[in-house]
């Protein structure tokens, strides 16, 4: 009998939520214990997106903070920690802050938008204008906080301010969290007020964590671990904890056990492999992770089919620019031959840089390489040597994004090689084999190949596919069709060149065994059961041209049929 099972918490990053409303969690509440027993005052967990960074700072909310249910707590592995709870659950005032909605095309705006979010801090509090601790002054000050047009000096003091109100009330120091404090500055560099961004944050920063007497501790997230010169100036109480870190390695994203445990209660566990090959692999300190993001979103809907077919969710929610510039870096030969190699499932050796700042990001390739290892689209296989890292791709659904972009670079290119590949076109047309076949293999020398050894032989031949019907479209004014599309499981390719009496009927194979002679046989073959032909034959066209093309990594063989 099925027992009514818990909801999946899909983008659920309210904990209190979580937990009363019977949403499936899994318990990282050791990071409540880790923080506290190696202490540091100022805390900074850099981690990609989507790995339940803000779910865990509102775990750590809830726990400290004065108000609430605690009961939220029960049966989880921190309420055993009784000394702990005991201290510091439910015993501060916690200042709770996200900077991830400040996103604006300019400068004013941005702050406009900063200062809206700030004020709904202090708002939080209005207990403290009925405080018998706070004198007129104190009082005066807090109202400064709530103005919809404070200054950048109001704004920058106002989490210090609002700590040393909250400790003058409270009797007891303030807990900070602030979350994905980098995201203002990656809409600033993007739009192009950096220097005004890095300024506010910077003193923002500095008054809050640097300048603050009453604060207990504080815990801050983001992407990136911008250079302390530019941002953490002079701030000597600050921890770091990277994606490279042993602490703390496992309260982000699902281990293999933790996912595991969720297929097997929802009943799917015959996805675990897929699940595997698709979202794990990420390497933090010493643990494997899953990306849970990806995880929580294919296990909800293999629950309501299993034939799903696993994709890439990540995708749709964060912005793919650091792949985009890398594959743009391909003109490079080495760095082509590298992308191939990741694409293919093997490591390359990189020195990688932790600390960047947004300006640098795209400056140099190596910068680049640091970057996808930051944000998770490389992760680390084995333990770095000094700054040396053995880098990969961490699984299909990220190398599913290196791909997309391989192609979309394709397609961009072609209308630069117009020239080049209107000679291919041309050939094809007048049944010159021999050049079709060389201007295809110059051609597949140029591009990204995506030689995979991993992918299946069908997924190898789109790949070519994709890659002539892209070429075909040189020839804006051709008829181009592909049964791919119709889904009559042949891949083949139709294309009517505008002289309007002809047609070119042309199947792609993988040769998977190097042996292109009999997989150019095999494709012409296959062309004989198209349906294509008799389409051709109604439209009163005989000049049927049908080729064959047999593709191994970068060589290709193209065979025409006899008429």
């Amino acid at each position: 009998m099925d027992m009514r099972k818990k909801k999946l918490p899909i983008g659920i990053e309210n904990f209190e939520k979580l937990r009363l409303e019977d949403f499936y969690y899994i318990d990282k509440t050791g990071l409540i214990r880790e923080l506290l027993n190696n202490w540091g005052e100022v805390n900074l967990f850099t981690r990609p997106r989507r790995f339940g960074k803000t779910l865990n700072m509102s775990m750590l909310e809830h726990f400290f903070s004065l108000n609430g249910d605690k009961r939220i707590f029960d049966g989880l592995g921190i309420s055993k920690e009784t000394e702990l709870c005991e201290e510091y659950m439910g015993k501060y005032p916690v200042v709770s802050i996200s900077l991830k909605g400040i996103d604006a095309r300019n400068y004013e705006m941005a702050f406009e938008m900063a200062v809206q979010i700030m004020k709904r801090v202090p708002a939080k509090v209005q207990y403290l204008l009925e405080s018998d601790t706070l004198s007129e002054q104190d009082k005066a000050e807090y109202r400064k906080l709530l103005d919809d047009h404070m200054s950048e000096a109001v704004f920058c003091n106002s989490l210090r301010v609002l700590s040393e109100l909250l400790e003058k009330h409270h009797g007891t120091k303030v807990i900070l969290l602030i979350d994905e404090y980098d995201v203002p500055l990656a809409k600033a560099h993007a739009n192009g007020y950096y220097d005004q961004m890095i300024s506010l944050i910077r003193n923002l920063l500095g008054e809050t964590l640097k300048t603050n007497n009453s604060l207990k501790l504080a815990v801050l997230t983001g992407c990136l671990r911008i250079s302390k010169e530019s941002i953490f100036t002079g701030l000597n109480n600050l921890k770091v904890l990277t994606i490279a870190d042993e602490r703390f390695d496992e309260y982000f994203g699902f281990t293999d056990k933790e996912v595991k445990g969720l297929l097997e209660y929802y009943g799917v566990t015959d996805h675990y492999e897929e699940v595997k090959r698709w979202y794990d692999g990420y390497k933090f300190g010493n643990v494997e992770m899953y990306c849970p993001w990806d995880v929580l979103n294919h296990c909800d809907r293999i629950r309501s089919g299993s034939h799903v077919q696993p994709e890439n969710y990540w995708i749709n929610t964060s912005s793919n620019d650091a792949v985009k510039r890398f594959i743009e870096e391909s003109a490079n030969v080495t760095t082509k031959r590298e992308i191939e190699r990741l694409v293919a499932g093997e490591t390359i050796t990189k020195e990688i840089h932790q600390e960047l700042t947004y300006p640098e990001i795209y400056d140099t390739i190596d910068n680049i390489w640091s970057l996808l290892f930051t944000t998770g689209y490389l992760t680390q296989r084995e333990k770095a040597e000094g700054r040396q890292m053995k880098l990969a791709i961490p699984n299909l659904a990220i190398r599913d994004i290196f791909e997309t972009q391989i192609m979309e670079f394709f397609k961009e290119n072609v209308r630069e090689d117009g020239e080049m590949l209107n000679r291919f076109c041309d050939a094809l047309q007048n049944e010159d084999v021999e050049n079709v076949e060389k201007i295809f293999t110059e051609y597949l020398r140029k591009t990204i190949s995506i030689r995979d050894t991993a992918v299946r032989t069908e997924m190898k031949e789109n790949f070519y596919h994709g890659i002539l019907l892209g070429i075909l479209g040189v020839k804006t004014r051709w008829g181009i069709s592909s049964n791919r599309e119709m889904g009559e499981g042949y891949a083949d390719i139709l294309a009517e060149p505008d002289t309007g009496d002809m047609g070119i009927i042309i199947e792609v194979k993988y040769a998977h065994d190097g042996e292109l002679e009999g997989a150019c046989k095999e494709a012409l073959k296959q062309i004989e059961y198209t349906k294509y032909e008799d389409d051709l034959e109604d439209d009163g066209i005989e000049n049927i041209l049908k080729y064959g093309i047999a593709c191994y990594k970068k060589r290709c063989r193209v065979m025409l049929a006899e008429k």
